[in-house]
């Protein structure tokens, strides 16, 4: 099947996804017109700025339903998100909407991949609101070029228009429901990603951006064209297990504790936050709402452990959110401490991220095991020493293993870890298989830790 699919062009795959996406809307009956549909796309960080929108909205007392690639929710029933994709295929999505508005419903926060957004999986989405968080290096294998990523990216702002309407035939008799009366359009940006005026330039009826940063932006002095509103992050305190900040205008001021750690997700905070300011939610509730999530599942999550290390999973795939995560990791460490990092790569994926994210773990870390992750249709060990490639300052069976078995891995890694030491797992996250060429085996880091220390007790 694989070598099936190689053999058509993705143009024309992606005919056959518009008119999948198509019959999908009219076989729902539209749907999204019901829904206030919230998009965040972006390279790093979509899921957790899900999660925390979510959470928001729902102390609010909005219905909310979530798709993510963790998790489905409607009005507070959670599905995990076995398929291990961000956006599911069209008729998946149009099939969850209807759910959504059949249970009242009021949101639709939506996880948008780009490639969901080049494939049409998300055609007839009139999003009310786009959120980016970021773009950098990733699905080249895809898009190519990272223009034609930043591209697909910019189609979710795109979709920022008046409810949609289908040009030939009105289909609202399907259903009996009331078309979402709210029509403002709110764009939220990453004001700290390159190039960020790429989407601030579409039309919105309110504009958010957001920024860590205490320089002046030269996206404001440079674009005073531009009108939006920036909400940034002040005296910000970051530990191995929170992170605090406060934002203050003319108009709000409000102190926010995360109980999930580093700058990458104050940035996830900040777009939700505007978000939540765009929907006219009180920043004092937004601020509660935030401090109850404990952890996003395969984000930043803590083992527990009796060997009194600091054990986490992550999902990071990406040289930039290594750089992010391994940089907190660092920074936050006792100096007796180790860091001791465990990764791999997807195949089928971006070969020429892999060198990068050697270079960018082995910088930081002082013990590096490469393993496999999920290989897809590659061979393991040529991913595993395509990572290999860009470590240096390493030497191999010192503090340097390339370990095939991914359990193996783990469980050398854990005999090496002692107290305040940092173990981190990351590129499966949550995810509870593992896909090796057409087949999902059973998988689970966290499990697999949990298993692995247990046998050294």
């Amino acid at each position: 099947m694989h070598s099936i699919k190689a053999l058509f062009p993705q143009q024309i795959k992606n005919y056959y996804h518009l008119a999948q996406a198509i019959l999908a809307n009219i076989w729902y009956g539209f749907p999204a017109r019901k829904l206030r549909v919230i998009g965040v796309t972006g390279t790093d960080g979509k899921t957790t700025t899900v999660q925390m929108i979510a959470a928001i909205l729902q102390k609010a007392n909005r219905k909310v339903a979530v798709a993510s690639t963790i998790n489905f929710v409607i009005d507070g029933k959670e599905e995990k998100n076995l398929s291990h994709y961000t956006t599911e295929d069209s008729f998946a999505v149009q099939k969850f909407m209807r759910k959504a508005v059949d249970a009242g419903c009021e949101y639709l926060v939506l996880e948008t991949s780009s490639h969901a957004l080049d494939q049409h999986r998300v055609w007839g989405v009139a999003y009310a609101v786009a959120v980016i968080t970021n773009v950098t290096r990733e699905h080249l294998d895809y898009h190519k070029t990272i223009e034609k990523y930043r591209a697909a990216k910019r189609e979710l702002f795109k979709k920022l228009k008046s409810n949609f309407q289908f040009s030939i035939f009105n289909f609202q008799s399907i259903s009996n429901d009331k078309i979402f009366k709210t029509t403002k359009k709110i764009s939220v940006v990453n004001l700290d990603m390159e190039n960020p005026e790429e989407f601030l330039t579409f039309n919105a009826d309110e504009k958010f951006a957001y920024s860590t940063k205490s320089h002046q932006s030269s996206v404001i002095s440079h674009h005073e064209d531009l009108k939006f509103e920036i909400v940034k992050a002040e005296k910000i305190e970051l530990g191995i297990n929170y992170s605090k900040f406060k934002i203050q205008s003319a108009s709000w001021r409000t102190k926010f504790t995360l109980n999930i750690p580093g700058l990458f997700n104050i940035e996830n905070a900040l777009a939700a936050i505007c978000v939540a300011l765009g929907e006219g939610i009180d920043l004092a509730l937004a601020s509660e709402a935030l401090a109850e999530i404990k952890a996003v599942a395969g984000r930043m999550e803590a083992v527990a452990n009796e060997i009194g290390a600091n054990i986490l999973v992550d999902f990071a795939l990406t040289p930039n959110a290594l750089e992010k995560l391994y940089g907190l990791l660092s920074s936050v460490k006792k100096p007796t401490a180790k860091i001791i990092a465990i990764l791999g790569s997807c195949g089928d994926r971006d070969q020429g991220k892999r060198p990068l994210m050697g270079e960018i773990v082995a910088k930081y870390a002082d013990i590096v095991i490469l393993t496999n992750e999920e290989p897809y249709h590659e061979e393991p060990q040529r991913i595993i020493d395509d990572i290999f490639a860009g470590i240096e300052n390493k030497t191999e069976n010192e503090n340097l293993w390339r370990i095939l078995d991914r359990r193996s891995a783990i469980a050398k890694a854990l005999s090496l870890a002692s107290k305040d030491d940092i173990v981190c797992i990351t590129g499966m996250g949550n995810f509870e298989t593992m896909v090796v060429g057409d087949q999902k085996l059973p998988w689970n880091d966290k499990q697999v830790i949990q298993e692995e220390l247990g046998k050294m007790q």
